[in-house]
Formats: structure tokens, sequence, C-alpha cells
């Protein structure tokens, strides 16, 4: 390490300290790897892999305008978390942002919200490769028969590949940070050198030209409505930009890194997956081909690229798959140190102790198991899993809601303006909106809104024909609410002891006490 890194560090520790915490973490993750956990988390190969066909078969090519729509509303999002990055460097972001904002009790059902959404979203990126696996070698359906997920062979041998990715994230997660942040940067490396050459092949394939993007030949209903349920693949794949800030406390110059790698884990991943969409879109067989509603994108690379050159794209989606995991998953264990350092979750002392080599081993292991649970569920009952992975998704926009709400309180009544101007760990000026604020503020209070209530709105052709699990998001959301009510009536003395009071609302400049 340099002795300006060693400085910087040293600054950020003091920095922490000031927040009422020690340095538990080790600092090892640099500019790039900062950048990886936030892009690993979004990884387009993956998500747009999973659910390319979801998006087609609702609109066709079309579908397409759905990216861009929901990228300008997360970068609304993505700017707040920026502005807060650089204030409140500290893990477990969402939860100590949503505190230190709206209160306690917003804080702690921020944190709460944050952790089970997460870890059903390590299942679900854990579960993706069933959708790649035997499509490279049918040895990988080892159960035999059908291999789509959404059969009952397809499902069963989805728990069994699950299991072992879950295995073997855990362990390293278990490991050291150090072994994480580097397979972390490898893979991100990868995915995006990925990313370009599969884009170069699809175009220098194409059947026609960009204007496909404007093609409404396979609407399955009015333009608007169409585009509102395809618009889900965009708001399942653009969240968890915000890794790089869970990071803070093991990140060279938080302050400043984590800002910065938020935005970019967005961007880059917004302008991949538009080059990947329109890629396809231009190279696919035929322009409303049904197959690609029901095989995806697979579908469409295999047939074009050829098994050869195929496959070995299918096999940088699934080390992209892979870390995409990883990151989850250390994001998912870094917001329970932070709340269980609180003393505010059960069994806290064991969940938040830091092993020699600065990893979360217990949390780790916690969240391994209980995703491991989740696989499960999609034995025999693939419906029921779907239902889950989209009500996490709703579950993660309301822990963002319960930032930037809070936030733009903060705005309206004048207590945020009086924040003095503040340096990072060199002395230079932190990312702030400025004058641009309240209206970014505003903008991502008004899209998250609204996004959460296109994504829990009951349809059947998300939730399947069941009324339960049509009805699922909200049935789920009412169950956390209701269960993160009790553990923290449970956890509340602990709370205050841990916390001390509530903090002041015009108290913005200051840290919160712990």
């Amino acid at each position: 390490m340099t002795a300006v890194a060693e400085n910087t560090d040293t600054r950020a520790s003091s920095d922490l300290g000031e927040f009422g915490y020690h340095q538990q973490l080790h600092r090892s993750i640099g500019t790039y790897a900062s950048f990886a956990a936030g892009f690993s988390f979004v990884s387009i190969l993956t998500t747009i892999f999973q659910l390319f066909g979801f998006g087609y078969s609702f609109a066709g090519p079309v579908f397409f305008w759905t990216w861009p729509a929901v990228f300008l509303g997360q970068l609304m999002v993505a700017l707040c978390f920026a502005e807060l990055a650089a204030r409140y460097p500290i893990s477990g972001a969402i939860y100590q942002w949503s505190r230190r904002l709206g209160g306690h009790i917003v804080g702690w059902f921020a944190g709460w919200t944050m952790i089970l959404a997460q870890i059903v979203t390590v299942a679900a990126a854990a579960i993706a490769m069933q959708a790649v696996l035997p499509a490279i070698w049918s040895g990988f359906q080892m159960v035999g028969g059908d291999p789509n997920p959404t059969t009952k062979t397809g499902a069963e041998n989805a728990i069994i590949l699950g299991v072992i990715v879950l295995t073997v994230t855990t362990f390293i997660n278990s490991v050291a940070v150090r072994v994480m942040a580097r397979i972390n940067a490898i893979g991100v490396t990868a995915e995006l050198i990925g990313v370009v050459l599969l884009c170069i092949a699809l175009f220098s394939k194409a059947k026609r030209g960009p204007g496909i993007v404007l093609n409404t030949q396979g609407l399955s209903g009015g333009l608007f409505g169409s585009l509102l349920v395809a618009s889900l693949m965009a708001a399942y794949v653009m969240v968890g930009f915000d890794s790089a800030g869970e990071l803070s406390e093991e990140t060279h110059n938080p302050r400043k890194t984590a800002p910065r790698s938020i935005l970019r884990a967005l961007t880059i991943s917004a302008a991949g997956g538009t080059l990947l969409l329109i890629g396809a879109l231009m190279a696919a067989p035929e322009a409303n081909d049904p197959n690609i509603s029901s095989q995806g994108l697979a579908y469409v690379i295999t047939s074009r690229l050829g098994d050869t050159l195929g496959r070995v794209f299918l096999a940088d989606v699934v080390f992209a798959a892979f870390v995409c995991t990883l990151a989850i998953q250390t994001a998912t264990t870094r917001m329970i140190f932070s709340m269980s350092r609180d003393e505010v979750l059960p069994f806290s002392k064991q969940l938040g102790r830091v092993s020699k080599s600065g990893a979360i081993a217990v949390a780790s292991v916690v969240v391994g198991l209980l995703s491991v649970g989740l696989l499960l569920v999609n034995l025999g009952q693939a419906g029921v899993f779907t239902a889950l992975t989209s009500t996490c998704i709703v579950l993660l926009y309301l822990a963002y809601l319960l930032v930037t709400v809070p936030m733009l309180v903060r705005r309206i009544n004048g207590s945020w303006g009086a924040m003095p101007a503040q340096t990072d760990d060199t002395g230079k000026s932190i990312f702030t909106l400025g004058r641009f604020g309240f209206v970014v503020n505003i903008l991502a209070v008004l899209f998250g809104l609204a996004m959460m209530i296109n994504l829990a709105w009951p349809r059947p052709e998300v939730y399947g024909t069941s009324p339960v699990l049509q009805y699922f998001a909200l049935l789920f959301l009412g169950i956390v609410v209701v269960g993160g009510f009790l553990v923290f009536t449970g956890k509340k003395r602990a709370y205050r002891a841990a916390i001390g009071h509530e903090m002041p609302l015009a108290d913005v400049t200051s840290p919160a006490t712990s």
C-alpha cells in the first residue's frame, strides 16, 4: 500500500469514528473493485439473458424503449445515492442513509426490507445457471427431462445448480475480502469484454437495421399497457448499483470512490445493455420470432453465431452469473453487519462478527443457507419462485424509496441545504447535486413510486392465474411489514441502548451517535 493510500485510509478510519464506529473491516478495495461491486450486482449479461424473452414476449422489438426509460428514472435515484455516499461512507448504506435522514424506525425498516430482498435476489441469481448451463452442454441437466426452468425437471435441476453455486460463493465470502474483491474484478472484466465482443458479433450478423426497435407487430395488447409490463425486464435488471456504498468501510477514499462507482456501475450497465438489446434485435432470425419469447437471448446467439461460438459466449454468461451471485451475497452480508453492529437484529453479536481476514463469515453462511432454503420453493412450484423473485424487486424499490423520500423531506424543510461544504480524504470537495438536487430528488421519488406500483400490480401474465400468486407481491409485502414490526418490537430496547436518542431533524450535518 502506498503512503498516500495509508494516509487516506487513516483519515477514512478517523472519519468513521466520527460516526460512532471503529474500523473493523479491512480497507483493501480500490476504485475498480468498488465499481465492480455495483456492476456485478446489475450484471447485464446475467439478467438480460434471463429476462430478454420476458420483455420481448409482451411488446416485441419495441420493448427496447423501456430500457432507456427505466435507466433515466434510476439515474435520478443513483444521483441521490451518490450524494449520500459522499456524506455517509458507511457499510449498510441504505439502512444508514435512511435512518440518518428519516429517523431510526424508517432506517430499520429500510434495512430489514433490503436484507430480505437481497436474500431472495441471491437465490434468483444462483438459479440463473439453469437458463445457461444446459444450453452449453446437455450433461448439466442432471435430472433429465426438459431444461426449461418453468417445467418440473428444469425447476429441480435449477435447485441442484443453484445449491452448488451458493456453496462456492458462501465459502469465498467466508474466507476473505481480498479473495472476493479479486474474483469480482476478474469477473467484471470478463463480463465487460464479453459484452463488447458479443455486441460486435451480433452487429456483424445483423439481418435488419436499427429501425427494428420501432416495430410494434409483436404487441400483445395496447402499446402503453404492453410497454408497462415489458418495462419490468429493465426494472429487474437495473438495481443494485448502490452496492459500492455497501463496501464504503472497505474502500480507499470512499467519499470520492463510492459516488463515482455508483454512477459508473449504472451508466456503463445501461450503455452495454442498450447495445446488446439492439444487436440482438437486429440479428434475430426473424423480426417477430416466437422462439425468442420462449428461449430468450440464448436462442438468438446460438442460432445466429453457431453452436461453438455461441457456447463460448454462454460460458462467459455463466461466469458473470456466478460473480453476480457472489456480489449480491457480499452486499447482503454488509447490510447485516451494519445493522448487527447497532444490535438491532436477532443474534446481532454472532452476525456482526468479523474474522481476522476481514470476512463476515457467520452472516455469509446465514445468507447462503436462507438462499438455499428459498431455492427449495422451486421444487415443483416454479410459479411460486417466479412470484417471489418478482416480489423481491418490489422490496428493493421500496427500500430505495425509504431513502429518497426522507431525503426529499429534508430538502423541503430546508435542513439539507444547511449542510456545510465537505471534503474527501484528500481534501477535495465531495460530490454534490447543488441546485439541481431538488428536481433530481423529486424525479427519483416519482419514478420509484410509479415503478413500485407497476411491479406490484396483480397481473396474471407476471404472477400467474392463481389469485394467491396474482396478489403475492401485496401479500408478501404485508408479511414483511408485520414480521418487521414484530422483530423491531423485540429489539426496540436494545436498539435505543445501542443507537441512543432519535437524531434531530435539523442535525443533518452531524453523524448520529452510536
